[in-house]
């Protein structure tokens, strides 16, 4: 791909949400993929995990979700907000969805915005194929990746998925992050039925203590607050019997983690 062709690169999103502060250092735009390799249960945005264009339904209103842009028009955009980015260490996050399913256009954006000096950073399940992973990841400077469970069966179970290519790539990532001073965190959703017990916890920080440069894993307690959306797009939330851990319960995990690991584990991200 010549360089003076990645912003006429096209790409599906469905969002960009500006002044985000969870999403990596400082103020942040979020740039959200359409289309996703994994179906979690859980997930907040379902309608982020099918590519095609959507009709989604919320309080009486009907809109469609996705749409085709040029690296071009969102690079325009994150620009708006690059004196926020410059006074509190933030940039440009990739979320979804999943980025990594659309690798032209990530590869592309994440190019053009290295260029313009901004600093980027991606949410990321990993489950792609490790070619996509290598020309990706040197022009991501933050990445926060799922790790959701060590037991490659129950992955499948919730989330459609084996999981032993998100594991190879996250000690591949976590080498390349080790040798090149990038920045690696280690995330969890932890969700009733499928991970919230303190043996489940301490498995997934055991091999997040293992991989090389990764100093945080951040426990993220699941929520309700995307439910609706399955109704609005004509789905059905299987996990509507599951209540949110306490925080209580949050922290005795928390404290599961940290005594098997050296790792700076909060809960939140």
């Amino acid at each position: 791909m010549a360089t003076d062709s990645i912003y006429d690169v096209t790409g599906r999103i469905f969002d960009i949400q500006r002044f985000s502060m969870h999403d990596g250092p400082g103020i942040r735009s979020i740039v959200f993929f359409k289309g996703c390799y994994l179906r979690c249960r859980w997930c907040c945005n379902p309608e982020s995990q099918e590519y095609g264009i959507q009709q989604l339904t919320l309080g009486g209103k009907t809109k469609a979700v996705g749409r085709d842009v040029t690296v071009r028009e969102v690079l325009e955009e994150l620009e708006q907000d690059r004196m926020y980015y410059i006074r509190s260490g933030g940039g440009v996050t990739l979320s979804g969805g999943e980025a990594m399913a659309q690798p032209d256009f990530a590869y592309a954006l994440l190019k053009a915005c290295r260029s313009a000096g901004l600093d980027t950073a991606i949410e990321t399940t990993a489950y792609a194929d490790r070619d996509v992973v290598e020309r990706l990841i040197p022009y991501i400077d933050h990445i926060l990746m799922d790790i959701k469970h060590i037991n490659s069966q129950k992955h499948i179970e919730f989330t459609s998925r084996p999981n032993e290519k998100i594991l190879a790539n996250a000690q591949y990532i976590a080498r390349y992050c080790a040798q090149h001073s990038n920045d690696l965190t280690i995330r969890v959703p932890v969700v009733p039925t499928f991970n919230d017990t303190a043996a489940e916890i301490a498995d997934i920080t055991r091999f997040a203590n293992e991989l090389p440069g990764v100093r945080q894993l951040h426990l993220l307690p699941y929520h309700r607050l995307g439910q609706d959306k399955y109704a609005g797009i004509g789905r059905e939330y299987s996990l509507s019997e599951i209540t949110p851990p306490s925080n209580e319960k949050m922290h005795e995990l928390a404290e599961a983690a940290r005594a098997v690991s050296s790792l700076h584990v909060q809960v939140g991200g």
